[in-house]
């Protein structure tokens, strides 16, 4: 007789359905798991031989063989433990036949049978209840586990015994509740930040339309101090978009105790970071930088440091929102929509057209270094802004200074406005400005008769491409929201051409 237990394999965050078939039969002894598994998969025959002695059951003398169907896809991980050891269990007579009937399985078993916790039990647990299971997971997965579906069963045993004792109804093991971290630590505030008014202002524009954004200016000039300070201005995740961030979370095991967070994800990667890091890959195929930042900010200081073929390597998920990882014996793809925002010096020295310096190198310090970065990659960041030195008058007398709160409130007007506007234009899957494209950005971001003729100077002066117009029409979109526009004005489009032509001063500078 063969026994069945439902348990999943991971693709990206998506959780495919896998068989684990359980023969026990007469023979030499032997354990012999198969279906195209990992060296972490073929060691759970270790663990699950342990985990059932220290439970008080011992492996017959007979031959066990373990399949995972389908036998074409590979099996990653240690979440099969659980699902093979329950289905020896149920091989042998430890367990009733039919009691693992409607659940799926995941859980890693340590050697004195307990559970461990193990990456991915949110996709799982979704998973599981779009093909009407229930789950069966470690006790520190449950909370995450019971955000799937309020009436989905979800049992999360501590160990073997446990599980067991709840099959023979000698223990009735309760439903885990959704966990939901604490808020922690407030943000940093704005308010900290002492004069740059024109990068508040700019930083304020990217968050309201979740526009990419670079900054450039000398060191100690606060690039960094405003960057770390944008989560602070941002709206809080949407249940949509909170599913979405803890997925990919889950699927990276980076949520701590099964709870899940309302803070946007904000990823802040060292220059030397590969491009596996980056975009995602490595044996296992795992969720870069790119998509650990979905629905939140990509912090990328000092840009020009980082490796050219890195950073070329963010061209496509700017553009398209997802991270494609292809390898020779499958294709992966991860969510990956984020706002970039990047810091640099204008140069190797820092200080390249600060008044008062001269370089002895000259303009070619700045060249080479500007140089390091693609001009598509460039075209794809909406706003460009010199940041400067801070004055001496601001750090001495500082001016008061906004609070995130302010500025946030506004942030939040506007990103309503925009959600509003494409619910009645019929795309509710839509929530910023930067998501607009093609017939419907043109739609909602027409201008006016004398925005139409700037633009169209300006487009031919600037020589913007495609992509760099409809760009600026999105950031003026942004820009009206904020002022409460209805329309798009030839201010609102200056505003916006203004922050795009800093790139052309900068590459000019040089």
């Amino acid at each position: 007789m063969v026994q069945r237990v439902a348990t999943v394999a991971f693709e990206g965050v998506d959780a495919r359905p896998v068989d684990v078939q359980v023969q026990v039969a007469p023979g030499l002894p032997a354990f012999n798991l198969v279906g195209l598994a990992d060296k972490a998969v073929n060691e759970a025959k270790e663990r699950v031989r342990a985990a059932l002695t220290a439970s008080g059951l011992a492996l017959p003398a007979k031959r066990i063989t373990v399949n995972l169907a389908p036998a074409d896809l590979p099996k990653e991980g240690s979440h099969y433990d659980l699902p093979i050891a329950l289905g020896l269990m149920a091989a042998i007579g430890a367990l009733p036949s039919d009691a693992l009937d409607g659940f799926t399985v995941v859980g890693e078993l340590a050697l004195d049978g307990r559970l461990a916790a193990v990456a991915g039990v949110l996709p799982a647990a979704i998973g599981a209840d779009a093909r009407g299971h229930g789950l069966i997971c470690p006790a520190a997965c449950g909370p995450e586990a019971a955000w799937a579906s309020p009436e989905m069963p979800v049992l999360a045993p501590a160990t073997l015994i446990e599980l067991v004792n709840h099959f023979s109804g000698r223990q009735v093991l309760s439903r885990p509740e959704p966990g939901l971290e604490p808020e922690g630590a407030p943000l940093p505030d704005l308010a900290d930040v002492k004069g740059q008014e024109s990068a508040k202002r700019a930083l304020e524009i990217a968050a309201a339309g979740r526009h990419n954004l670079l900054f450039i200016g000398p060191p100690g000039a606060g690039k960094s101090m405003l960057a770390q300070r944008l989560p602070s201005i941002l709206p809080p995740l949407a249940p949509a978009e909170l599913l979405e961030v803890s997925m990919i979370a889950s699927v990276a095991g980076t949520l701590q105790g099964g709870t899940l967070t309302s803070r946007r994800p904000f990823r802040a990667p060292h220059h030397s970071a590969s491009m596996a890091a980056m975009v995602g890959g490595g044996m296992r195929a795992r969720p870069g930088e790119v998509s650990l930042a979905h629905n939140g900010v990509l912090f990328l200081d000092e840009l020009p440091e980082f490796q050219p073929a890195v950073l070329d390597s963010l061209r496509q998920p700017l553009e398209t929102g997802e991270a494609v990882i292809a390898r020779a014996n499958h294709r992966i793809t991860y969510p990956a929509r984020f706002q970039l925002v990047a810091a640099m010096n204008p140069c190797r020295c820092g200080h390249a057209g600060q008044p008062g310096h001269s370089c002895r190198r000259g303009p070619r310090c700045a060249a080479d270094y500007q140089a390091r970065l693609s001009g598509p990659l460039l075209d794809r960041i909406d706003l460009h802004l010199e940041v400067p030195a801070v004055a001496a008058v601001d750090l001495v007398r500082p001016a008061p200074a906004e609070p995130s709160a302010a500025v946030a409130a506004r942030v939040a007007a506007a990103r309503s406005i925009q959600r509003e506007r494409f619910v009645r234009l019929g795309r509710p899957d839509l929530s910023s400005n930067a998501q607009a494209a093609g017939p419907l950005l043109e739609a909602i971001a027409a201008p006016d008769a004398a925005g139409t003729a700037l633009l169209s100077d300006a487009a031919r002066i600037m020589r913007l491409s495609a992509r760099g117009y409809h760009r600026v029409l999105r950031v003026a979109r942004t820009l009206a929201d904020l002022a409460g526009a209805e329309s798009v004005g030839r201010a609102h489009l200056a505003e916006a051409l203004a922050y795009r032509a800093s790139a052309d001063r900068a590459a000019a500078a040089a």
